[in-house]
């Protein structure tokens, strides 16, 4: 499978509400970042499927659409738009994905999203 293929299933999976069918497309030592407002790192498959179960909780009915993909090799990035239901409030975002694939499964990503504008659609500013 290609690196981009790999990266579109990964996004489409969020969908899907399961925690364990989004980290299918991870490594063991799979390292999430988080980039901006809201900024976190994580490493390793076991702690992502953990934070994955609350964010999927807590970003209900989410949908990512890839609106540009470049990609390079193992490296994929897409520009994505994002929408979804956090605490009653639809919430509508874009974002870039670096993704980083090896052996057909997901190794890093950097994820660069507008935490701004999720703070004001959330009413959190």
């Amino acid at each position: 499978m290609l690196s981009t293929d790999i990266s579109v299933s990964f996004l489409n999976s969020f969908s899907t509400g399961d925690p364990i069918q989004v980290a299918s497309h991870v490594t063991e030592d799979f390292e999430n970042n988080q980039m901006g407002v809201l900024a976190e790192k994580i490493k390793g498959k076991t702690v992502y499927i953990e934070r994955l179960s609350s964010f999927l909780k807590k970003f209900r009915e989410l949908r990512y659409s890839a609106s540009n993909i470049i990609a390079e090799a193992d490296k994929v990035a897409i520009a994505y738009d994002m929408n979804c239901l956090v605490d009653g409030h639809n919430v509508s975002m874009q974002g870039v994905m670096m993704i980083s694939v090896s052996n057909g499964l997901i190794r890093e990503r950097f994820d660069y999203w507008d935490g701004l504008s999720y703070l004001r659609q959330t009413g959190i500013v």
